[in-house]
């Protein structure tokens, strides 16, 4: 069977947390690439008020088998009590840069 890929993708309230979150998916070898884009505006609902908070996304590219590894790292070091956590099937890709994430992240138990 193919190998399937996602795009992870996570926001915080400032930079730092979001480095810290794109280091620590990179260095446990769960993520191939993280790139991390800001600031951005959010407008959201948070116990029953709308809320304006300035954040920082992340975006991590890896194999879809590594989502609940990934889910359990960003909660390890996230500081919000309930972060977006969503990910994204890559439905297409240059072959090389696919071969490459799957190269980047750590192997699969047999």
């Amino acid at each position: 069977m193919p190998e399937r890929y996602i795009q992870a993708q996570t926001t915080t309230a400032s930079r730092a947390d979001a480095e810290n979150i794109a280091r620590v998916l990179v260095e446990r070898r769960i993520a191939a690439c993280v790139q991390v884009a800001g600031p951005i505006t959010s407008t959201y609902w948070w116990k029953g008020a709308i809320e304006t908070a300035e954040e920082w996304f992340c975006f991590a590219k890896t194999r879809a088998d590594l989502y609940a590894e990934v889910e359990a790292a960003i909660k390890s070091v996230h500081p919000y009590e309930v972060p977006e956590i969503i990910a994204t099937e890559i439905v297409a890709g240059s072959a090389d840069y696919l071969r490459w994430i799957g190269e980047s992240t750590k192997e699969q138990a047999s």
